[in-house]
């Protein structure tokens, strides 16, 4: 049986490279940055492990722009390449350096940060240069080396004068590229991509004012002096132990990620884990709107402190995309150009710990200061709502810190609410029943009537509380939700004395029967019900089950929790044993009648915001002629 070795042709591989493998052509200035800090920490850990014995002093990574020259510098001080080294590294593509370099020194330190991967960064370059430069000298004794090539398999390469100890690469932009000649451009990017890296990034020079001389007027301008311009925070908060940093040290590092953001964080929650995989961050809890959507995608995503993405959602909770902050970790699967995530097991454990983490932070604010909590819980409830809809694990961990605040302003857990209307609002089958209402002021009146018959009633108002109260029901069989408009009050929660009804069965058809000649076709289901003679006579009442869907359904729309459209349905509640219906069963003429009937029913659509447009208009001057 014949067998050999399938040789890879490399003549295609930079028109591939240049339009296939990066998204973006700007990552290249990531790419270089951070191969130029691979080789900085490389130097470091050798110096650490006892390999390299010299000082060092504190390299650094400088990037420099030669407009005349249409030329882009990278230098760095690092660990510098050998002849040998560039053939291996550089020549020979997809041989990542970094992960020789781990393999042979894994067992002498976990930590090195390390970040190159794929070892394709460095073509990053030819999307953007005609021709690259490699000017390099080693930290071994060995002479410098220069190599280059002009974007085809061909290079050169050849003995260097270069004495320093590191590399300069040199990138000769192209005409279609000559955007990254200009100073704004390459500041933007490394601000976006390069803003943490681990070891510091100089470009350019900026003035520093000196202290005034004794003998210098009050006019004379301030003496300077000019400073290399670090742009990055090699040491951002995340990397910090928590137990070294302060509230103060968390909101500076807040302002430091969103500088535009003017308003400081409700809490952080720092995240440090180095088993079963690496991860370190810092979540933010800002003060939400109840808008599912505007506030997502603005945690930041890093590899060893290189930036890769602002979205998030396939290794932070869904629910958690509303929140701010820094996620780094080394175990993060990227594609080749380190671009977006692949899908892999460690993403659901990471997201799992994420999910665990918050879980437990909420829930020790909570125990620690809860009225401070309570303060916060109208800024926070959006997404520990979502939380508990969509995670079931966060569903089962939030029955400790969810709050579920009554109209009056008080502050529950449920198991507290369930203990505090157990002697009082049950229904038929012995279940709480829980009222609730989604608008205050919409439902003014149906509140006042619930209160008045001594039942709690609790605000609601997130948008998706109809899925929510479903979810709580199905964890809770002794227990169903109702909107405090959802029904008779009287029907709905079983007291041991029924209120008896005032008319004869013979009244109660005559009265519907009255009823229905003025109410016609107009979407009604006609209920007469025998109720407290003090309440309204006429309530109009929406059934839970399929507003509760309606409203599912428009929350939802197309997706997660879509469905086909749901009716309009209402119900027109007539309370038998009110005064005023007994004067409509008992006026004598039919005009009057219908003027009392048409009154009352635009009344109890008023109270339920029904009540638009023409038929409101003729309320209105009904009201008036009735007044005169």
């Amino acid at each position: 049986m014949p067998s050999g070795k399938i040789n890879v042709s490399v003549e295609n591989i930079f028109p591939l490279i240049k339009k296939f493998l990066y998204s973006d052509h700007e990552i290249f200035l990531r790419e270089l940055v951070s191969n130029a800090t691979d080789a900085t920490l490389k130097l470091q850990h050798l110096v650490s492990v006892g390999e390299i014995k010299e000082d060092i002093g504190d390299p650094i990574i400088e990037i420099k722009i030669d407009k005349k020259g249409k030329r882009l510098h990278i230098l760095d001080q690092g660990i510098g390449m050998t002849e040998t080294e560039i053939k291996k590294y550089i020549n020979e593509v997809a041989f990542s350096g970094a992960e020789d370099f781990l393999e042979k020194y894994k067992d002498a330190d976990k930590d090195s940060g390390i970040i190159g991967h794929f070892g394709l960064g460095f073509y990053s370059s030819f999307m953007v240069a005609d021709k690259v430069e490699i000017i390099s000298k080693s930290h071994k004794d060995e002479p410098g080396v220069h190599w280059s090539c002009d974007g085809t398999p061909k290079f050169t390469l050849k003995k260097s004068k270069r004495q320093e100890r590191g590399t300069e690469i040199i990138l000769h932009i192209a005409d279609d590229s000559k955007e990254f000649l200009d100073d704004s451009r390459i500041r933007e990017l490394l601000n976006k991509y390069n803003k943490f890296m681990p070891v510091p990034i100089k470009f350019g020079t900026r003035k520093e004012a000196l202290p005034k001389p004794e003998d210098a007027k009050p006019e004379d301008p301030a003496p300077t002096k000019e400073v290399d311009d670090i742009i990055n925070n090699p040491t951002p908060a995340w990397t910090k132990k928590p137990a070294k940093l302060k509230d103060e040290d968390y909101n500076a590092f807040y302002k430091e990620l969103y500088p535009m953001q003017f308003e400081e964080p409700l809490f952080n929650i720092h995240l440090n884990v180095d088993y079963p995989f690496n991860l370190t961050g810092i979540l933010y809890f800002p003060r939400l709107s109840q808008d599912l959507n505007i506030q997502k995608d603005r945690i930041q995503l890093y590899q060893n402190q290189v930036f890769i993405t602002d979205n998030v959602e396939n290794i932070v909770p869904e629910f958690l995309t509303m929140l701010r902050g820094v996620i780094d970790s080394p175990d993060i699967p990227l594609n080749v150009s380190r671009s977006y995530l692949q899908a892999d097991g460690a993403v659901k454990k990471i997201s799992s710990y994420i999910t665990r983490k918050v879980a437990d932070k909420l829930n020790s604010l909570f125990k620690k200061d809860r009225e401070d909590f309570e303060k916060k819980w109208n800024d926070i409830k959006i997404v520990i709502e979502y939380g508990m809809l969509t995670e079931d694990k966060f569903f089962e961990k939030a029955e400790k810190f969810a709050l579920y605040p009554t109209v009056d302003g008080s502050y529950y857990t449920l198991s507290e609410f369930k203990e505090k209307i157990s002697a009082n609002q049950t229904d038929k089958n012995d279940k709480l029943v829980v009222l609730y209402a989604s608008d205050s002021e919409a439902q003014h009146s149906y509140i006042e009537a619930a209160k008045a018959k001594g039942y709690e009633v609790l605000l609601m108002d997130s948008p998706i509380i109809s899925h929510l109260v479903q979810k709580l029901e199905s964890a809770n069989e002794k227990l169903t939700f109702a909107r405090v408009d959802a029904d008779n009050l009287d029907k709905l929660i079983q007291k041991e004395e029924s209120q008896p009804s005032k008319l004869s069965d013979e009244e109660t058809d005559k009265l519907k029967t009255q009823l229905e000649e003025v109410i016609g076709e107009k979407g009604l289901v006609l209920q007469l019900e025998p109720m407290d003679s003090k309440g309204a006579p006429f309530i109009i009442t929406e059934p839970e089950f399929m507003r509760r869907m309606k409203e599912m359904q428009q929350t939802g729309g197309g997706g997660m929790f879509g469905m086909g459209q749901m009716p309009e349905m209402y119900n027109l509640v007539v309370n038998t044993n009110h005064e005023l219906v007994n004067e409509i069963l008992n006026t004598r003429t039919a005009k009057k009648r219908e003027r009392l009937i048409n009154q009352s029913l635009d009344l109890a659509r008023l109270s339920k915001g029904l009540l638009k447009g023409e038929a409101l208009t003729a309320f209105i001057n009904r009201s008036y002629d009735m007044i005169k």
